[in-house]
């Protein structure tokens, strides 16, 4: 990120929440319980739809009580990925904030609230031609952080069946290096003021422009965001991946073939959490209430985001959702010289940190143990600095430019990140079997050790400019050359499982890994990951065995490694979520027992609020 789009929830009372996201305690939520339709008239797609469909609707009932119930004043309801949204009818801040929090909290059904606030961008400073692109080079041509792609090209150049997805500001269509290379995508942004463009979702995912000028911070929802010119910070990403190569302009895109899809979800200022999440879910083809199946999933998602929370329920989620629907989600470690944050600290995340030239870790990187591995994301003083990433954008300081699509300098690990995705959509293209566990496992297994430069070792006391460890930085230096022979060895694949009850017992199916010919599959090995508790694997070295869950509620992860006749190994990971069904409506007037009681408990803390406040004055 950099000149990046940084996740910063400030806290209740320092910036305008527009709502309220919700979730809802084990066995509470409609959006945590699968199911199935199995009428012969549709297909797997309109089965999911239909069922998200229905469960969408129950939660949004479900939400519309909640706001009754608590007297928190909602002006629709909704989701934010798998969690529930309450929209305010008017953006809310400090003690108001503070009290619709607390009374949310406090209702039976809620596991937990989050504000839902604007994510800010991260202004750091900013190809006419491949010979400016120094980190698409390695070792060999001098460049000891480089990505070694020229010898990766060898190999493949990559596929038009392969989609990547940016989640990020949109794209310029209009640039002539993306001709070609965009698919329609889809613009999230449901916030008027913050969208930019006049409207609210739709199917338009092109840039505005996110410009923030002096006059902008008259206005309470702009008032802590930094000044700053439109970043075009979609169209660069969208370069880096996938721009036109070898068509004698411009610069070079790491995959020669693949497609970008543009998913919009940050305008003026940011993004909110619930259009993040909600367009990480679509990218991956998963349904989204009120808007369009997406017809081209994707493959690799970028989200070039990052902020001052821990990962949270909401993120968590979503990240199991994505991962269980086939997609690598590559995102940026940050870019305030510290320790990772949401959502570069969430499990099963693809975090790349930032290295300049030398291959030390760039001052502005953040860094630590869920760092996945590290990339070049540019190390220059000012704007122009040869030391900085080369890629697509718009002259335009506001609005775009016309005629002025062009080329410019970024750094920060918004612009690591992507390098990442692209070497991974190569390696799809190489082995599409590929699972994202199993593209993020070769991928670090084929990095270059860190390079002896930056002095002292990073850490809570060096966080600048420091010596890369394969704690705080990752695995090693993405190599391209390397990760995509990798790609070819076998791979763990399993079957999804869908999220059960406490005690059940759950099949774990590895039949469908594979070996490429002529190799061959000759060994399987199942192990237990994670999990509150320990499970016992029978049979564990074949394809196909069993667990029986405790009977408690919990999350736990399973791994299958493979073998081949080349004495080559892949493995994979599924998750399991056991979740307690909903319990029996409780009967009787007033709203039943425990309505009641809560509500007298909300009462009652509501009159020591009032003598409290009756005290101070």
């Amino acid at each position: 990120m950099g000149n990046a789009l940084a996740a910063q929830p400030a806290a209740p009372g320092d910036a305008p929440a527009f709502g309220l996201i919700v979730g809802y305690r084990d066995g509470a939520n409609p959006l945590s319980r699968e199911e199935t339709d199995r009428g012969p008239w549709a297909d797997r797609e309109a089965r999911l739809a239909g069922a998200w469909q229905r469960a969408t609707q129950r939660s949004r009932e479900q939400t519309e009580r909640l706001a009754r119930d608590t007297g928190v004043r909602a002006a629709s309801v909704g989701e934010a990925g798998r969690a529930a949204l309450l929209r305010f009818d008017r953006p809310m801040q400090g003690r108001a904030l503070a009290d619709a929090l607390r009374r949310v909290r406090l209702h039976p059904d809620v596991a937990w609230v989050e504000p839902n606030v604007l994510v800010r961008p991260q202004l750091v400073p900013n190809d006419a031609n491949y010979g400016l692109q120094w980190h698409l080079r390695g070792p060999g041509d001098g460049e000891p952080a480089g990505l070694n792609l020229p010898p990766a090209w060898d190999l493949g150049t990559g596929l038009s069946s392969t989609v990547v997805a940016v989640v990020d500001s949109g794209v310029r269509f209009g640039h002539p290096d993306l001709a070609g290379k965009l698919l329609a995508g889809y613009d999230f942004v449901s916030e008027l003021q913050v969208a930019n463009d006049g409207n609210g979702r739709d199917a338009d995912a092109s840039d505005p422009g996110d410009w923030i000028y002096p006059s902008d911070l008259n206005n309470p929802l702009f008032s802590g965001c930094e000044l700053g010119f439109s970043s075009w910070h979609g169209t660069f990403i969208a370069g880096q991946i996938a721009a036109a190569t070898d068509n004698g302009i411009g610069v070079a895109g790491l995959n020669w073939q693949a497609r970008i899809l543009p998913v919009r979800v940050s305008g003026k200022c940011g993004a909110l959490v619930s259009d993040l999440l909600d367009g990480v879910r679509w990218a991956a083809g998963l349904p989204v209430a009120g808007v369009p199946a997406n017809p081209t999933p994707a493959r690799v998602i970028n989200l070039s985001f990052s902020g001052s929370s821990a990962c949270s329920p909401a993120y968590q989620t979503t990240v199991d959702d994505v991962r269980a629907a086939g997609a690598l989600l590559v995102v940026a470690a940050g870019n305030e010289s510290g320790p990772l944050t949401r959502p570069a600290d969430c499990e099963g995340v693809m975090a790349v940190a930032s290295v300049q030239r030398d291959g030390a870790k760039a001052d502005y990187s953040n860094f630590g143990a869920n760092v996945a591995l590290a990339a070049p994301g540019g190390s220059g003083t000012t704007p122009l600095d040869p030391d900085n990433l080369y890629s697509t954008t718009n002259s335009g300081l506001s609005a775009p430019a016309p005629g002025g699509d062009t080329y410019g300098y970024k750094k920060g690990t918004s612009f690591a990140a992507p390098q990442a995705a692209g070497v991974a959509s190569l390696m799809l293209a190489l082995n599409p079997h590929l699972t994202p566990q199993a593209l993020m496992e070769r991928m670090q297994a084929g990095v270059r050790s860190h390079t002896p430069a930056g002095g002292l070792a990073c850490g809570p006391a060096n966080s600048g400019v420091c010596q890369c460890t394969a704690t705080t930085c990752g695995a090693g230096l993405l190599d391209a050359d390397r990760s995509l022979q990798l790609a070819t060895g076998p791979a763990a694949v399993i079957q999804a499982v869908n999220v059960v009850a406490p005690g059940a017992f759950v099949t774990l199916d590895g039949q469908a890994s594979v070996a490429l010919a002529p190799a061959t599959l000759t060994g399987y090995q199942w192990t237990q990951d994670s999990g509150s508790t320990a499970v016992a694997i029978p049979n564990n070295t074949q394809s196909v065995t069993g667990v029986q869950l405790p009977a408690v509620e919990g999350r736990w992860v399973f791994r299958l490694k493979v073998t081949d006749s080349n004495g080559d190994t892949g493995s994979d990971a599924v998750i399991v979520r056991a979740v307690a069904p909903p319990a029996p409506p409780v009967t009787g007037g007033g709203g039943g027992a425990l309505g009641a009681w809560w509500g007298l408990g909300l009462a009652l803390w509501g009159l020591g609020v009032a003598r409290a406040s009756r005290r101070r004055r």
